[in-house]
């Protein structure tokens, strides 16, 4: 009896831990939402997060106007574990075309929350040269 129960037990690990390999690193995938200062006069944003192994890479509005993501840092809670369920910081700048072809320095702060699960979402503050507003981002 306890051969099968192992048994059984191995066979649903099996099964289990290809469906948590797919949800990969954290951060990983396209993101998008909107960025505000003032709610009713949102900016859409769409991000792509990319993980080598070793460090967070990234865009910001991928196409043909695409800003790469400068700066970026994922860090687990503070005295926290890196699997833990608490919210994970993030921090990313990036220089963005106006529409005047001015550069414009995006500062972004936010804490990346349900890890664990697939709706998975980021909110936080977003500086766009002097303008400061708050922004959340969901995974797609």
């Amino acid at each position: 009896m306890r051969i099968k129960t192992l048994l059984i037990c191995f066979v649903l690990l099996v099964i289990a831990a290809p469906a948590l390999a797919q949800l990969g690193h954290p951060i990983k995938g396209a993101w998008s939402g909107e960025w505000w200062i003032t709610r009713g006069q949102e900016n859409r944003v769409l991000l792509e997060f990319n993980w080598d192994g070793k460090q967070v890479t990234g865009v910001l509005s991928p196409g043909p106007n695409a800003s790469p993501l400068q700066n970026v840092s994922l860090e687990p809670p503070s005295g926290g574990v890196a699997g833990s369920m608490n919210a994970w910081t993030l921090h990313f700048e990036a220089d963005v075309k106006d529409q005047a072809g001015r550069t414009v320095r995006h500062v972004v702060d936010g804490k990346l929350q349900n890890i664990g699960v697939e709706n998975r979402f980021i909110t936080g503050t977003w500086a766009a040269g002097a303008q400061k507003g708050e922004f959340k981002i969901t995974l797609n």
